[in-house]
């Protein structure tokens, strides 16, 4: 297959919806990534392949930030580094990326043909998230990398990503997403994302909830793993991504690189943190406009609160587009304040909310606040720009990728395989 054809194969795995589960990344790991065992360091690939570290992040907001912030410490220190995350902007490549550098075509072709082959015959058929699970510890092991971050894609516990074994397990504020599958209240979300907590595995948390806190704190006692909740912050040295809480997040990744006994200095912690390019968290597209993949209602607080520290009393002119599974009214609620006036534009993610349920929902929380039903995202934009207000697009990361690609003239991520 090249590279649009893996692609297209891959993305047909989404029939297969979402199985939580280690059985299926267990086998896969063990036939295709060789020496991936329960308990054991991943050694993976081929023979003589060395062992690497591994940083284990979930929780439910803020862990896409943690591993940027991990991964270019690490580089600015000079080790050579694997970085998996989700879900993508632009281009699927993102997820992968070894010392910064985004998997390139040809490897993703490669891995995912021979991934195919493999388990053509498989029942029950891994998933997507299982299948680029397996071709990024397929291709960190080939690149002989010295440490991986690995993000949950959702949840912990049954998530792919908890095949492996991990030298910390890292665990950013828990709060309500995906209660579908995860649980309707805090406790149980917290058992599901602590579930990456390994026996005797260090464990660095970020301040909780009470109620996630004493669950956390359970599992590690009951592990035997050292628990280290970082309450402080880090205020020595710029940290490139927006917002107050970026300082909470650096505490985090700082906290957990010591945890993986890897060597740092205050240099390449500064140079580390001051070089992060992490797109889409409250992203300055250009003096007017900026972009948030905030996508449940304590991003969207977190967001309000980063938009008050840094504009003040200025209001928005907020582009606004939210996938149908969320809570909209908790999302609205939080962002309503600080906009003039909302424009929802109808974007090309079939998950996403229609904008008359988002319309009503705005209706209820503020009916004085003005807003307007857009056919596309393009529409949206040319009727913000006459407006005199500062943009802001979020809502969803799938809604600021789309956003991203429209900025930059580029395919989406849903067009990249039907090119």
């Amino acid at each position: 297959m090249n590279y649009r054809e893996a692609l297209a194969w891959l993305y047909g795995l989404q029939r297969f919806g979402i199985k939580l589960g280690l059985e299926n990344i267990r086998r896969l790991l063990d036939e295709c990534c060789s020496g991936v065992r329960r308990g054991e360091r991943p050694a993976l690939a081929q023979a003589g392949a060395s062992t690497f570290r591994v940083i284990h992040v979930a929780g439910t907001n803020g862990k896409g930030s943690v591993c940027a912030m991990i991964d270019s410490i690490c580089r600015a220190r000079g080790y050579r580094t694997g970085l998996f995350t989700s879900p993508h902007l632009v281009t699927f490549r993102e997820r992968i990326r070894v010392s910064g550098e985004m998997i390139f075509e040809e490897a993703v072709a490669s891995g995912l043909t021979t991934i195919r082959d493999l388990i053509a015959n498989w029942d029950p058929h891994p998933t997507f998230f299982e299948v680029t699970t397996a071709l990024a510890l397929k291709h960190f092991s080939e690149a002989r990398i010295d440490v991986a971050t690995l993000e949950t894609g959702m949840g912990g516990r049954l998530d792919a990503t908890n095949a492996i074994q991990s030298d910390v397990s890292v665990i950013t504020p828990i709060d309500f997403d995906h209660e579908q599958w995860l649980g309707k209240t805090i406790p149980q979300i917290a058992t599901e994302k602590a579930g990456i907590i390994k026996p005797g595995v260090p464990v660095v948390c970020a301040p909780q909830r009470p109620e996630a806190e004493r669950v956390i704190h359970a599992r590690s006692v009951e592990g035997e793993a050292p628990l280290q909740v970082v309450s402080e912050r880090y205020d020595r040295s710029p940290i490139a991504l927006r917002g107050d809480h970026q300082t909470q997040n650096a505490a985090v990744a700082i906290a957990a690189i010591h945890a993986a006994g890897m060597e740092i200095d205050d240099k390449a912690i500064a140079r580390g943190l001051a070089r992060i390019d992490w797109p889409a968290r409250f992203q300055m597209w250009d003096e007017r406009t900026i972009i948030d993949g905030a996508h449940n209602p304590a991003a969207a607080g977190v967001l309000a609160e980063t938009w008050r520290e840094i504009f003040g009393d200025q209001k928005a002119t907020l582009i606004l587009a939210v996938l149908s599974d969320k809570n909209l009214h908790g999302i609205c609620e939080a962002l309503a304040p600080i906009a003039n006036l909302i424009l929802l534009p109808k974007i090309r993610s079939e998950r996403a909310a229609h904008p008359q349920a988002l319309a009503r929902v705005l209706s209820s929380i503020a009916p004085a606040l003005p807003y307007s039903i857009t056919p596309s995202l393009a529409d949206a934009l040319t009727r913000a720009c006459a407006e005199p207000n500062l943009i802001l697009l979020t809502g969803s990361l799938h809604f600021a990728g789309e956003a991203l690609a429209h900025l930059r003239g580029e395919p989406a991520a849903f067009e990249e395989c039907a090119q």
